[in-house]
């Protein structure tokens, strides 16, 4: 059985952690499978939105024990070369060229919460909790903390990767792990259409673009060469077929070519 359940359906790309024996906890062969499928996924110009799920109670305990043991008798630079592939998943998952959305129920501990924070947008139940819990054994969460830390923030983090403690639903709302929290499985469902529908009525170029300008301008000063990339990059988007079309279809008051009829 596949540790990935990998979709792709009128433009929505499915990944689905499927490992509901162990809680979804992952290890090098899911890594692998995730940033294979986030490769076909990167190439595919027919994927407009990305959904990252879980089967069973909870949405990932994190890594797998088993896994653990084998790199815990490993040298260090096998333990470098492990942890270069799980960096370039949530490099990969964190930079993809099509919006991302999580979708989490039960727990997101460990890694996991490195997959969530990768994602554009994330909705959890209530339900859910969430936790860094690196440090109780001895570790760090170091390969995903840059991921962690731009969506919670240094304040948060100081906090909650020393003192591995869980927290809840609410409070990763408050601290910006998450957007939206809702009651049950069902809701979270619902949430996540709404959101894959208000996604495919943009232009998937405008989407991509976009997401590489919020990293440029949130990690630079605002000086020439940041106001200079702004610039040319809506300068080059208004003058593209997609700008054309969609500049167009606002002042013809129909829909542009890339909203499907439903």
């Amino acid at each position: 059985m596949s540790h990935l359940l990998f979709t792709v359906e009128d433009g929505i790309a499915r990944l689905t952690l499927n490992k509901p024996e162990i809680h979804n906890a992952f290890d090098d062969v899911l890594i692998a499978e995730i940033l294979s499928a986030l490769t076909d996924i990167e190439n595919n110009d027919q994927v407009r939105v990305v959904v990252l799920g879980s089967n069973g109670k909870h949405f990932s305990a994190g890594a797998d024990l088993a896994w653990m043991k084998r790199m815990a008798q490993l040298n260090e630079q096998q333990n470098r070369d492990d942890a270069q592939h799980l960096a370039e998943l949530m490099h990969k998952l964190n930079g993809l060229n099509k919006p991302t959305i999580a979708l989490v129920d039960g727990a997101a501990f460990g890694g996991a919460v490195g997959l969530v924070a990768c994602c554009d947008m994330a909705v959890a139940t209530a339900r859910s909790r969430f936790c860094l819990s690196e440090v109780k054994i001895g570790l760090s969460p170091a390969v995903i903390s840059p991921f962690v830390v731009s969506a919670m923030g240094e304040r948060a983090s100081r906090r909650y990767f020393l003192t591995a403690e869980a927290f809840d639903a609410q409070t990763a709302g408050q601290l910006g792990l998450v957007h939206e929290v809702v009651n049950d499985k069902e809701a979270l469902s619902e949430k996540g259409q709404t959101l894959i529908e208000a996604l495919l009525k943009n232009s998937p170029q405008a989407i991509d673009k976009t997401k590489q300008l919020i990293q440029t301008v949130s990690r630079g000063d605002i000086d020439k060469e940041m106001r200079d990339y702004t610039v040319n990059l809506i300068a080059s988007i208004r003058v593209s077929s997609e700008g054309q079309e969609g500049l167009s279809s606002f002042l013809e008051k129909r829909q542009a070519n890339w909203v499907k009829e439903s």
